[in-house]
């Protein structure tokens, strides 16, 4: 994951129509985490930023979300923190 001291400069390294992978923790329970697909977008609600479309909602593509280029990186992660997802 690369992460940068703002949004503006952490967004750089993406651009509009990028697929990407997340660490999506489950609201209802918090200990249960997945790999999500997500595309990043131009964000709707602020012009001339990107955000993360995940789920039919726009999240801000920020340092707070765990974004990973490829599932392998993700998975990768994945297994150093919760273990095997198999």
């Amino acid at each position: 994951m690369d992460i940068y001291e703002s949004t503006s400069e952490f967004s750089k390294g993406y651009r509009a129509g990028d697929v990407v992978y997340v660490m999506y923790r489950n609201p209802h329970t918090y200990n249960v985490a997945n790999i999500q697909q997500a595309a990043v977008v131009n964000n709707p609600d602020h012009p001339g930023e990107l955000a993360l479309f995940l789920y039919e909602t726009y999240y801000p593509l920020n340092s707070d979300i765990a974004i990973y280029h490829t599932e392998a990186d993700a998975e990768q992660a994945y297994a150093t923190y919760f273990g095997s997802s198999n």
